[in-house]
């Protein structure tokens, strides 16, 4: 770990003096690319030279203790030893952390898409919901939000939905968001007070902007039409709407928030382009179909990521055992203290991986 973070010491000072070059800076694409790379290397480097400055501190005092000649100072540098020496331990922990492999879609805008699953017009309302909670949620992080198909029923329930999230390291505080969301309480509609279980799906891909993948226009079937919503809202004189099939994959994505026909099919564009890497990649791991099920699943109410318990004002992550007693307040988009402990949780993940490699 040591040997490398010396090597990151020196490429960190290269990349100071480069950042600082006229010359570099005259060639814009190639300066953005060096500040990102030197921004990467910071908080590790920051670390480091933490870390080196309590050694040096560790070996003065170790110096004094030896020497024994002055007993008051021998007596103050075993005081700061012991403190030096719990400082030095929280920085190898802290070191380990920065320095676990960094997801290269993290800093990139996210492509959210929200279904119905099990559970009828409820499954569609509670969807509704979601879409509101990450948009409040979007919203107190002062993101840029972006419809692009937003497909409600009558009674305003969500059947399908797409927006784009536009902000800082949207990807890293979303993408644990994938997965079948389980709703349980009473409907609206249920008279005689009985609880009941629905589900949501939901989806978050990284947009995915200049990629290498090639589509081709003997590929896409583009299709037009009006455009319309719940009720008769929203409806559109013109075919301005937008459905692009990618025939290969079978792969098909709307967008009908624009009014202009021009507009709708760059954001459908734009999500068929993150969709295709979100498939590509995957079918490099296994194939699509049965990753696509091990993220969203296939809605039944007996697979699920996270519960809300409306009842008990509770909401449970299953996958790291994490509950909270403020499922008003979550749903108004308070997730930080949820995120925060998703994030952790694979950290320590990562971390005993990479433990595990080292061993």
């Amino acid at each position: 770990m040591f040997e490398r973070l010396k090597k990151m010491l020196e490429r960190f000072e290269e990349l100071t003096n480069l950042i600082s070059d006229p010359a570099v800076i005259a060639d814009q694409a190639r300066w953005q690319k060096l500040c990102k790379e030197h921004s990467d290397l910071e908080r590790p480097i920051e670390l480091y030279k933490q870390y080196l400055a309590i050694e040096e501190a560790i070996n003065e005092c170790k110096e004094i203790i030896e020497d024994g000649s002055d007993k008051e100072m021998v007596m103050l540098a075993k005081e700061e030893l012991s403190s030096s020496n719990k400082q030095l331990e929280e920085l190898v922990g802290e070191l380990k952390i920065a320095l676990l492999p960094v997801d290269p879609n993290d800093d990139k805008n996210v492509i959210v898409e929200i279904r119905a699953g099990a559970g009828g017009e409820e499954a569609g309302l509670f969807g509704a919901q979601l879409v509101r909670m990450y948009m409040r949620y979007a919203e107190r992080m002062r993101w840029k939000i972006q419809e692009i198909d937003m497909n409600y029923t009558e009674l305003g329930g969500a059947k399908e939905v797409t927006f784009m999230i536009s902000g800082n390291g949207a990807f890293s505080k979303l993408k644990f968001e994938s997965g079948v969301h389980r709703v349980q309480r009473v409907p609206e509609t249920e008279s005689q007070g009985r609880v009941h279980t629905s589900t949501v799906t939901v989806a978050v891909l990284p947009e995915v902007e200049n990629i290498d993948i090639e589509i081709l226009d003997k590929d896409l079937k583009i299709d037009t039409y009006r455009s319309g919503g719940a009720g008769g809202q929203h409806v559109n004189k013109t075919d301005s709407a937008v459905r692009m099939t990618h025939l290969p994959t079978g792969i098909v994505v709307t967008s009908q928030d624009e009014r202009s026909q021009i507009k709708n099919r760059e954001r459908a564009m734009s999500v068929l382009k993150s969709r295709l890497y979100d498939y590509y990649q995957s079918k490099a791991d296994s194939e699509y179909a049965a990753n696509r099920k091990s993220q969203i699943g296939t809605g039944d109410r007996s697979e699920k990521i996270r519960t809300y318990n409306f009842p008990q004002n509770r909401v449970t992550d299953h996958r790291i055992g994490f509950t909270m007693y403020n499922l008003l307040d979550f749903m108004d988009g308070d997730l930080f203290e949820m995120i925060e402990a998703l994030q952790i949780a694979n950290q320590t993940k990562l971390l005993s991986q990479v433990e595990g490699e080292n061993n």
